[in-house]
């Protein structure tokens, strides 16, 4: 009975398992669906404002290049930014700074949308200066931060080069160092104790004549005692007092 519910439970967690990866799978293939879709509908809206700029000139062209100008300059900025972000974590202040300048221009970018559908000529030229004004000011600020975040990145690269080569010419140095030359003292010395000096048998030494012999550098033997020679006489404090009285020497 326990083994069928053990069974029971593996097939449950099993089933569960493969419910969890086919939500995971089906959310990652929408989010890739809704991707795409994104781009394609950004592609052909940039496509109809390009021909709207060419075919449609005075105020409706110039709306059709401000929102050109407006979505490139944003659209660039975010990508700089997204690519810089993860090597460097002081760019998290300018991600908030842009998100804020990401809100005024959605609503630039809705105000252009509005008015391309104003019927009103007049107004919709009263209103094209102020327009003008925004993005510029929009534009200009979204590329400050983006070249500004290109030139840290040049930078810190340039400042990589920099170490690396100094790194690399330390390197060079240290594995010719065995062509530097080498000293001649070790190859005279023997020469010069070789050959005997001006002053050589003026002041014989010691051991001038001596010459070694087969027992050189061995140490030297004890003395050997003589056979005349008396042992010690005194009385031991081991010995017996029958044994502590010296023997009479032969007189014979």
């Amino acid at each position: 009975m326990e083994a069928i519910w053990i069974l029971l439970t593996l097939f449950v967690l099993i089933m569960l398992a493969g419910v969890y990866g086919a939500v995971r799978a089906v959310r990652a293939a929408k989010r890739g669906i809704d991707r795409t879709v994104h781009q394609a509908r950004v592609t052909v809206e940039e496509t109809r404002l390009r021909a709207r700029q060419l075919a449609q000139p005075g105020a409706a062209g110039e709306l059709a290049q401000l929102r050109l100008s407006l979505r490139g300059s944003m659209r660039a900025t975010g990508q700089a930014l997204q690519a810089a972000a993860p090597q460097d974590r002081s760019l998290s202040e300018s991600l908030g700074l842009f998100q804020r300048l990401s809100a005024h221009a959605r609503d630039l970018e809705a105000d252009l949308k509005r008015l391309e559908q104003e019927p009103d000529r007049a107004r919709l030229a009263a209103l094209l200066p102020e327009m003008r004004e925004r993005t510029q000011r929009i534009t200009h600020s979204a590329d400050s931060l983006r070249w500004a975040v290109q030139e840290r990145t040049q930078r810190f690269a340039h400042d990589d080069l920099d170490s690396l080569g100094r790194e690399i010419e330390m390197e060079a140095g240290a594995l010719r160092h065995w062509t530097a030359a080498e000293p001649d003292e070790p190859w005279t010395a023997p020469e010069a104790s070789a050959r005997p000096g001006p002053d050589a048998g003026a002041r014989p030494g010691p051991e001038a004549g001596a010459r070694p012999g087969p027992g050189a550098g061995q140490a030297p033997e004890p003395p050997r005692p003589s056979l005349g020679a008396r042992g010690n006489t005194e009385p031991q404090p081991w010995q017996k007092p029958w044994q502590k009285s010296p023997r009479p020497e032969n007189t014979a």
